[in-house]
Parts: C-alpha cells; sequence; structure tokens
C-alpha cells in the first residue's frame, strides 16, 4: 500500500458513505415526526398520485354522507307535518260521524260542529303553507329536491311532494258537516286532463239572477285558495252585467285579478282558471283547476275526508320510501368510507415499527460513519515520521 498524502482515499469514502446513513436518519426522522411515508412526490411518485386521488375520494364521500343526512332531515320534516294533517283529519271524520247522528242532534249542536271543522281546515291550510326546511316549502305541491349523495357527478337522488296539503287540494275545503242533505263536488279538469287547456265549472243559468245569486251555496277553490260563494255581495246587482262585474271583482280579490274569469254565456254563470303555459306540470295544472264544492252534509264529508286520508297516507309512504332509500345509501357511504381511507393510509401513512428500525441502523452507520472518518483523517499524519 502506498502512503500519499494529497489523497485521502479512506476518508473520501468514509464521508461518501457517512453523507448516505445521515440522509437516511434524516428522512426516516422526518417519516416519524410527520407520520407520512410519503411527505413529497420524491419520496414516491406513483404513490403519491394514487393518495391524492384517494383523499379527493375520501373528501367527496364525506361530504355526501352529510348530503344524505340533510335529505333525512327534509323527509322527517315533511313526515312530521303530515302526521299531523292526518291527526286533523282523522279529528275531522270523527266530527262528520258525529254530525251524521241527525236524530241525536239540533241545529245548534251541528252547527258548533261545523265550527270546529271550520278550524280545523284553516289548521290544514295553514301547515301546509308554513312547513319548510330552509325557506323550501314542502307540503304546497311544488317541492322538487335533487341531493348528492355520492362523491361522483351523477350520484343523485330525487325527492319530490307533488301533492299539495291543503285543505282545497285534499277535496275537503267545501266540507259542511252543519248541511242536511248531501252534496256532490266537481271539478272541470282533473289529473287526466291533458296539460295546457284552461279549468272550468259552469254553476248554471239561474246563477246570474238576483235569486240565483242569493241562492248560491259552498265554495270555488284555486291554487290553494277558495271564495265562499255565499259571502259575495249581490244587494246592489240590479242587471245580469252588473251581476257579472260583481262576482268577477270577489273573484279577483280572492285570487287575484285575471286568475279566475267569469263568463256569461247564456247557459249560466261559468268560471275559467288561467291556463297553464304548454309544457307545464301537473302541480301546474292543479293549481289551474277550478273546483266547485257544494255543501257536503255530514253523511258526504266522511266520504271526502276518507279519501283526503288516502291521499295523506299514500304521500307518507312515499316519503318514507326515499327516507328509507337515504338510510341504505348513508349505511353505503359509512362502509366507502372506512375502505377508502384505510386504502389511503396503507399507501400514505408510515409504519413506525418499521421505520424505528431503519431509524435505529441510520443511527448506528452514522456513528459508526463518524468514527471510521475521524480514523482515516488520522492516517496521513503518519508521512511525518517518515520525514523526520
Amino acid at each position: 500500500m502506498s502512503l500519499v498524502v494529497n489523497s485521502n482515499i479512506a476518508g473520501l469514502n468514509s464521508a461518501r458513505i457517512l453523507g448516505i446513513a445521515d440522509r437516511q436518519l434524516t428522512s426516516s426522522v422526518e417519516r416519524l415526526s410527520s407520520g407520512l411515508r410519503v411527505n413529497r412526490a420524491a419520496d414516491d411518485a406513483s404513490s403519491l398520485a394514487i393518495s391524492e386521488g384517494l383523499r379527493t375520494q375520501l373528501g367527496g364521500l364525506k361530504v355526501a354522507l352529510r348530503n344524505s343526512q340533510d335529505g333525512i332531515s327534509v323527509l322527517q320534516t315533511a313526515e312530521g307535518a303530515l302526521t299531523e294533517t292526518q291527526s286533523v283529519l282523522h279529528r275531522m271524520r270523527d266530527l262528520a260521524v258525529q254530525a251524521a247522528n241527525a236524530g241525536g242532534l239540533d241545529d245548534a249542536a251541528r252547527s258548533n260542529l261545523q265550527t270546529e271543522v271550520g278550524q280545523l281546515r284553516a289548521e290544514l291550510d295553514r301547515i301546509a303553507e308554513t312547513t319548510s326546511f330552509n325557506g323550501r316549502h314542502l307540503l304546497d305541491g311544488s317541492y322538487r329536491g335533487l341531493f348528492q349523495v355520492g362523491a361522483d357527478v351523477g350520484h343523485t337522488i330525487s325527492v319530490g311532494i307533488g301533492q299539495a296539503m291543503s285543505s282545497a287540494a285534499l277535496g275537503v275545503a267545501g266540507v259542511d258537516v252543519a248541511a242536511g242533505g248531501g252534496g256532490s263536488t266537481s271539478a272541470s279538469a282533473s289529473t287526466a286532463a291533458a296539460v295546457g287547456t284552461a279549468s272550468s265549472v259552469t254553476l248554471g243559468g239561474a246563477a246570474l239572477t238576483a235569486a240565483g245569486l242569493a241562492a248560491l251555496d259552498g265554495s270555488i277553490s284555486h291554487g290553494g285558495r277558495s271564495l265562499d260563494l255565499a259571502s259575495i255581495d249581490h244587494d246592489a246587482a240590479d242587471d245580469a252585467t252588473t251581476r257579472l262585474a260583481t262576482v268577477q271583482s270577489a273573484l279577483d280579490t280572492a285570487f287575484g285579478t285575471g286568475t279566475v274569469t267569469a263568463t256569461n254565456t247564456g247557459g249560466g254563470l261559468v268560471l275559467t282558471g288561467t291556463p297553464p303555459a304548454p309544457g307545464a306540470t301537473a302541480r301546474d295544472l292543479a293549481d289551474a283547476t277550478v273546483v266547485f264544492t257544494t255543501a257536503s252534509g255530514a253523511s258526504a264529508a266522511i266520504g271526502a275526508i276518507d279519501a283526503a286520508i288516502e291521499r295523506v297516507s299514500t304521500v307518507r309512504g312515499d316519503v318514507g320510501a326515499a327516507q328509507n332509500r337515504f338510510e341504505h345509501n348513508i349505511a353505503k357511504l359509512g362502509v366507502a368510507i372506512d375502505n377508502t381511507a384505510a386504502s389511503e393510509s396503507r399507501i400514505r401513512d408510515v409504519d413506525i415499527a418499521a421505520e424505528m428500525t431503519t431509524v435505529s441502523r441510520a443511527s448506528i452507520l452514522t456513528q459508526a460513519g463518524t468514527a471510521m472518518a475521524a480514523q482515516a483523517n488520522q492516517t496521513p499524519r503518519g508521512v511525518l515520521q517518515l520525514l523526520g
């Protein structure tokens, strides 16, 4: 072996190996400090790309889980209101059954029953008008909600409550348990009618005479509002033209100007609702439908209320089915979140036990390399003995 001074080969080798061990120790300490195996793209470029994709998916799944819970909250709000709507209808039916017991009631008692029925109808309308979630009405027949229940585009659930819950929409706006005889309800257009056509009802030729106006009974319903025909002031109506103007004024006040139009066709008084635009929905058609309800009487009221209860039950069934769908989606999202988080963790998180082994190895090599570098730096000093 030659002894040289200008090139300390042993020292250079020791310094190189010491640098490698020091970088390994620094990297392991960083991983243990952060808890991540991949802290930057240089650590593992492909793993970083996969991990970021999984993190994006995981974030979307967590938000979708909250969205699904919002959907359940909306449906629970609607369900609670529908429960009370059905309770009101059950009470109305009880009163109708009681009022039908004509042999045991006088007119005053039947009038008292009708007073409560009127209050219950008003409560039905109040529930339908005020039930809302975050500013959106749920029971006026217009609710349509699209919920993003997945992490990707198109992962949605659509919820609609297309049946309005007002007394008019349920067909009980004209229920009159105090009326002695039976009655009937007639509508000019039904849900099966062609959308885009106007809806109208004819009240009969006598309606435009003074006696005809005075004899008007029942109510007109349109778009969730109603007008008691007996409330029309006809005292100053001297001829058919004036009487027609009197009816039109009452309609404009009750439903809005131009919403329901009164026409004298010669065959009677015809009331026509504003036709919906082409391509309108069933809800638009329902809003344009004019419904005339005569005083029903207690016996007929029972059938009308039964039909209303059945409608509410159908809507409650739809709401419950949608809620179950959200529940299943939440369960699925929970599993997806767990599995995605586990996959991302296996790629990106550091194995503490394995990394501690690397730290121990790198630490020993660093100490040994430091000692050997110091030893290698002492070797060239032997040249001084030769020069002495």
